[in-house]
């Protein structure tokens, strides 16, 4: 299924919100993935917004980056 020009935007904001949370937290691409139990590539696509990930992962990584929802979703 593709996406729409919104969804694309959306995954795309919630990929830069993801860097910018691991890098304030001096974690490197590899060391998040650990955490999270996923794999370094997909670490990669979710921050360029090229994956869909699911719920649960979005969880893991809120959970691994200590930062509130609206830090990863927006308001």
């Amino acid at each position: 299924m593709a996406l729409n020009h919104q969804q694309s935007t959306q995954l795309q904001t919630f990929g830069r919100n993801v860097r910018r949370e691991r890098m304030s937290r001096k974690l490197t691409q590899e060391k998040l993935a650990e955490l999270v139990e996923l794999n370094i590539r997909t670490i990669q696509k979710i921050e360029a917004g090229d994956v869909n990930i699911l719920l649960t992962t979005v969880v893991r990584l809120r959970s691994a980056l200590k930062c509130p929802w609206e830090s990863l979703l927006g308001k």
